[in-house]
């Protein structure tokens, strides 16, 4: 077992369920005083967790209610107290040892000097004090800062669902982007193809008529229909003979087109790595004036 430390426990975050008022008041304004001066509080007191951060008083209710005190008068000073915490691993031995404590204070108290009614009167009112209902300014303020304490909870639980609801409709947004995203590079590509073809048109001399992105030659197979089914050693041969291509990139197309037909010349540019639009479009031109009737 770790050695028995006293922690520094925020007087705020505990609570007690004997009143103040049950302590006499200048005594309690005495010791507080004391603990200012001191810088602290010579006697732990002993407490136990009731929440995540929050104890209760197990023993040292008037060393906590001077402590409570000493924080009104100089909240910057007086904000911790000395404490043992019970743990489940020290509780049945703090709990043993207090029990002696008290017993020996209690006969301390007695003494040989106290009359057989005070005896009597000790053993009938027991050890602990009488209850009665809380009144006291500090036991308002206690109460108050117990209430706060539960709505900053309740606040930081609702932020934790508003940030968890944020993170799902991000995952929403991301998996449609990535859904989507595809499509719009595709219809990007088409659509750059396109553009370079208009220029490529604009650029030659007016005799000269380009045919439509997908050519449709009359007694001759289109290009996108040749790169998918036309014979490989005949279609390698069409291809070399471009010069706008390098033997690896002929290969993968031939390659690819085994994979999956080519849709589009925007879907050959996208899966065959090496290949330009620009170089797409050269390939369409020079298959469009190679291939005429």
């Amino acid at each position: 077992m770790k050695k028995l430390f006293p922690s520094l426990v925020a007087v705020k975050k505990i609570v007690s369920a004997v009143p103040s008022s049950n302590f006499a008041q200048p005594d309690l304004e005495k010791l507080a005083r004391l603990i200012l001066n001191l810088g602290g509080l010579i006697n732990p007191i002993i407490v136990r967790r009731t929440g995540m951060d929050s104890y209760e008083i197990v023993d040292g209710n008037f060393e906590f209610y001077a402590a409570a005190r000493a924080k009104e008068i100089e909240p910057f000073k007086g904000e911790t107290i000395g404490a043992f915490i019970l743990e489940p691993e020290n509780e049945e031995l703090l709990l043993a040892q207090l029990e002696i404590l008290r017993s020996g204070a209690v006969s301390e108290s007695r003494g040989e000097s106290a009359t057989p009614e005070e005896s009597s009167i000790t053993e009938s009112v027991g050890e602990n004090p009488v209850s009665e209902p809380p009144s006291s300014f500090e036991q308002r303020l206690i109460n108050i800062e117990a209430r706060l304490e539960n709505e900053i909870n309740e606040l930081k639980a609702e932020h934790a669902r508003e940030k968890q609801v944020l993170a799902e409709r991000i995952q929403e947004v991301e998996n449609l982007f990535s859904q989507q995203l595809p499509l719009l590079i595709e219809a990007g590509l088409d659509r750059r193809i396109e553009r370079l073809k208009l220029e490529s048109e604009a650029a030659k001399p007016p005799a000269v008529e380009l045919e439509s992105v997908t050519p449709s030659l009359s007694g001759s197979m289109p290009l996108l229909e040749a790169l998918n089914t036309q014979d490989k050693a005949q279609l390698k041969a069409s291809l070399e003979a471009t010069t706008f291509l390098k033997a690896p990139v002929i290969q993968l197309i031939l390659k690819e087109r085994d994979v999956r037909p080519f849709v589009s010349f925007a879907n050959v540019v996208e899966r065959i790595k090496g290949l330009t639009d620009k170089t797409m479009i050269k390939i369409i031109d020079y298959w469009q004036n190679t291939h005429k009737l």
